[in-house]
C-alpha cells in the first residue's frame, strides 16, 4: 500500500512538472523569449574572424580597381567627370562590433545604440577599401558616399571617414538619409554632374531602385537578369550580418512579427533535402 502511494505521488508530481514546464515553454514562445541575437551569431564571428570574409574584401576591391583602369581607358573623351559611388556601412566601414554589442545585450536595432556606436567614431575600413579610393583619387575620380545613415549623424560620419584616410570625406560628397531612405534621388543628383562609372555596396538597393522592397524571388530573378552588371558596373561586398535580404526577403517586409515568428520564419525558409 505504500508502495502503491509513493507511486502516485510520484506520477502525480511528474504530470504537474510537465504540464508547468510545456507552460513555461508556451509562454516564452508567446512572449518571443528566445534569446533575441541568437541567430546572429554565426555570421558576426564570419565577418570578424573568417580569411575568407577578407578574401572576399579584397577581391571585390582588386576587380573594382580593374574595372575602373579600363573605364578611365576607355572614356578619354567623357563628357563629364568621372564618379564612383559608394554605400558606406560594411561596404568601407566595418560595423561589426556594433552587431557584436547587439548580441552582448540580446537586444534588437534601436536607433540610440546605432547613434551611440557612430558617435564613437571606431569603425574601420573594410579590407582593400581605403587602398581603392584612394586609388580612383589618385586617377582624378571623385568618390560620393551615399548611406541611410541619418543625416544627424554627418559630421560624425564624415569624421571617422577622415580618421582613417578616405578621400573627398566632406559634406558635398557624403550624402545621407534625409526624408527618405531611397537612394536614387541622391544618384541622380550626383549624375547631374558627373558620370557614374561604377557602384558599391553590400545591398542591392546601392545600385538600383529596381531592387527596393522586393520579395526573395524577385530579388533572385532580378540579379539573374542584371548578371553581366556584377563584377563590371556593380561590385558587391559580403554582409551576412543583416540588410534586405532579411527585413525584405525572409522577413516578407514586415516589422511586427514576434521573435518566436520570426524564428520559425528562418527555420521555414531553409532548404534541405
Amino acid at each position: 500500500m505504500k508502495n502503491h502511494k509513493l507511486l502516485i505521488i510520484i506520477f502525480t508530481f511528474i504530470f504537474l512538472y510537465g504540464c508547468k514546464t510545456q507552460q513555461v515553454q508556451s509562454k516564452q514562445e508567446v512572449n518571443g523569449n528566445i534569446p533575441l541575437r541568437e541567430y546572429s551569431i554565426q555570421a558576426v564571428l564570419w565577418q570578424q574572424n573568417a580569411a575568407e570574409y577578407r578574401a572576399l574584401a579584397y577581391q571585390a576591391f582588386n576587380l573594382a580597381q580593374l574595372q575602373l583602369d579600363n573605364i578611365i581607358a576607355n572614356n578619354k573623351e567623357a563628357k563629364k567627370p568621372l564618379a564612383i559611388v559608394t554605400d558606406i556601412d560594411e561596404t568601407l566601414l566595418d560595423n561589426s562590433p556594433y552587431s557584436g554589442k547587439q548580441i552582448e545585450l540580446d537586444e534588437e536595432y534601436t536607433s540610440l545604440r546605432w547613434a551611440e556606436w557612430v558617435k564613437l567614431k571606431k569603425a574601420e575600413a573594410i579590407p582593400g577599401a581605403l587602398q581603392f579610393f584612394n586609388y580612383a583619387k589618385s586617377k582624378g575620380v571623385e568618390v560620393f558616399y551615399i548611406s541611410n545613415r541619418s543625416i544627424k549623424q554627418k559630421n560624425e560620419t564624415i569624421e571617422n571617414l577622415l580618421l582613417i584616410g578616405f578621400p573627398f570625406a566632406d559634406k558635398a560628397h557624403v550624402l545621407l538619409k534625409d526624408e527618405t531612405s531611397g537612394k536614387e534621388p541622391r544618384r541622380l543628383l550626383v549624375q547631374e554632374n558627373f558620370e557614374i562609372v561604377l557602384l558599391i555596396g553590400d545591398n542591392l538597393s546601392d545600385f538600383s531602385e529596381t531592387f527596393e522592397n522586393s520579395s526573395t524571388e524577385v530579388r533572385n530573378n532580378k540579379v539573374d537578369s542584371l548578371r553581366s552588371t556584377f563584377g563590371t558596373t556593380f561590385i558587391v561586398l559580403p554582409n551576412p550580418m543583416y540588410g534586405d535580404w532579411e527585413t525584405k526577403g525572409i522577413m516578407e517586409g514586415k516589422y511586427d512579427w514576434t521573435n518566436f515568428q520570426k524564428d520559425s520564419l528562418r527555420v521555414k525558409k531553409i532548404k534541405t533535402y
